[in-house]
């Protein structure tokens, strides 16, 4: 029977894992306890956590980790956002009850993928007066994207909440096997399979890391990290990360989209 590994990256403490079967990792200012592994040693971009969020982590476990993983399949999740089973999305989940849903083995679904992804979220249907403020310069250039929900793609989304062509001077450096179809990608698409999360065969993990982590080290050379202030930009790197997933694994890997929730343990 084939198993899985599930690595849950967070900044803060979150006392109800600390028990359960999840591998927590610890990512941010905060001391957490010693069972959460840091990523501040070894091999790291630590120093770069403001703007790659847990991609810090990811980072980490690529270079110090993965060569000597045995599991089957290797997961990631985050801070509030989980993978439950397939049919834990039909019930109310609750701080009494969360850990009875959460995934902690493969699917018999799963047999014929590779990958997991989180199931997607759609990005048309912004209220008018938001496309207004925050997406003018789209309007100039195309009037439809305040009536026609298919002109409300990534390409859009992307441009009015993590700055006005940000995405574009992105895809302009990523290698030529991918560019032109990721800018088709965001230019006709109006989702995307969010967080940053996926479950994959061991095997996918050195050729993920690799492109994304070359492409994002060149962005640097476009963006740098002092101008990146902010809920729009800060975690500009993060933001582009999660747009490419979404286009990479459907390209290279057998994909499944799979149910995910947000819960703040925190809050409950």
């Amino acid at each position: 029977m084939s198993n899985l590994k599930i690595f849950c990256v967070t900044n803060k403490r979150l006392n109800l894992l600390e028990n359960f079967a999840y591998h927590l990792c610890s990512v941010g200012t905060e001391t957490l306890p010693n069972q959460y592994i840091n990523c501040n040693y070894n091999d790291n971009v630590f120093k770069k956590e403001k703007y790659y969020s847990e991609l810090t982590f990811h980072y980490w476990y690529w270079k110090n980790l993965l060569n000597n993983e045995k599991s089957d399949w290797v997961g990631f999740c985050q801070k509030r956002r989980f993978w439950i089973k397939k049919n834990s999305k039909d019930f109310n989940i609750n701080n009494k009850n969360i850990l009875e849903h959460l995934l902690v083995e493969p699917d018999t679904k799963w047999s014929d993928y590779n990958s997991i992804i989180c199931n997607p979220i759609n990005v048309s249907g912004a209220k008018k007066m938001k496309i207004f403020k925050r997406g003018w310069k789209n309007i100039i250039r195309n009037p439809a994207v305040i009536f026609n929900k298919k002109k409300q793609t990534l390409k859009l989304h992307f441009d009015m909440h993590h700055g006005f062509g940000n995405l574009d001077k992105a895809i302009n450096i990523l290698t030529k096997d991918d560019r032109e179809e990721f800018r088709q990608f965001v230019n006709t698409s109006n989702f995307y399979n969010p967080h940053i999360m996926f479950i994959v065969r061991p095997e996918i993990l050195d050729k993920w890391f690799k492109k994304l982590f070359e492409w994002l080290e060149n962005c640097e050379n476009v963006f740098g990290f002092e101008s990146l202030k902010g809920y729009d930009t800060q975690r500009l790197y993060a933001y582009l990360a999660e747009r490419y997933l979404s286009f990479w694994f459907r390209k290279y890997t057998r994909s499944l989209e799979w149910p995910w929730i947000f819960f703040d343990f925190n809050n409950q």
